[in-house]
């Protein structure tokens, strides 16, 4: 079938056209525009419908980004063994630490929270939702993300960031990051590495919590539990034929 004049059905066409647009990345509503070629008004509507049903969110800079929708289907359709996967192992992880647990992947120049457990004990908690886009210059899932990058895409990474090369030498070398107030006041975190079977890291497992009960070094407390938890999705990974 020859689907160069598109499927027939126009708003469909058209709102795939946005979905692979945002495929490479965020994008400005000038952005989209350009991309797909659609007319203003129609590519902002078609955006913000999809953000309405998930599809789409937005990222700190208020561009338009693939959203969780995306990645839930993905796992319901056992398209995804990360995520299929990472739900009881960030259980695991919240209820021996006490704390919440996340999973991020980067996207572009942020980190998108693909998953999580929630704590559910009493207290402040550090709640991230599934679809939330943080920045990729603050945070310890910042700094796994972005350490094993090339050497270019992580010089450049580090411009603005609250982090130094300094403290990503170090990630690498212990292979787990703690933030303490660095992407918000009062909140401590520690992050570790899923690594695909290429070598490459394609997510980071976390947990975050207030620091008056995680500490100024809360990786000395629970780097092993959260560096264990990504390394049984390293090994979900290994075995899976999609990464």
């Amino acid at each position: 079938m020859d689907t160069s004049q598109g499927s027939g059905v126009g708003v469909l066409d058209k709102a795939a056209a946005v979905l692979g647009a945002l495929e490479s990345g965020p994008h400005t509503l000038a952005q989209l525009v350009t991309a797909t070629h659609l007319a203003r008004p129609t590519a902002h509507r078609l955006a913000v419908a999809l953000e309405y049903h998930r599809f789409v969110t937005r990222d700190m800079q208020g561009r338009f980004i693939l959203g969780p929708r995306m990645e839930e289907l993905a796992s319901a359709a056992g398209g995804d063994p990360l995520l299929a996967a990472a739900k009881p192992v960030l259980i695991a992880l919240r209820d021996h630490t006490g704390e919440s647990a996340q999973l991020f992947r980067r996207q572009g120049d942020v980190r998108i929270c693909v998953a999580a457990a929630e704590r559910n004990l009493g207290g402040l908690r550090d709640s991230i939702p599934v679809g939330a886009a943080l920045s990729m210059l603050a945070g310890s899932a910042a700094q796994v993300l972005l350490a094993w990058e090339e050497p270019d895409r992580l010089h450049r990474g580090l411009h603005g960031a609250n982090f130094t090369a300094t403290t990503l030498s170090a990630v690498r070398r212990r292979r787990w990051a703690q933030s303490v107030a660095e992407r918000e006041a009062g909140v401590a975190s520690i992050s570790a590495p899923v690594w695909g079977p290429s070598g490459r890291v394609v997510a980071a497992v976390s947990i975050s919590g207030p620091i008056e009960r995680m500490g100024r070094q809360p990786g000395r407390q629970h780097s092993v539990a959260v560096v264990a938890a990504a390394n049984r999705l390293t090994e979900v990974l290994k075995r899976s034929e999609d990464y």
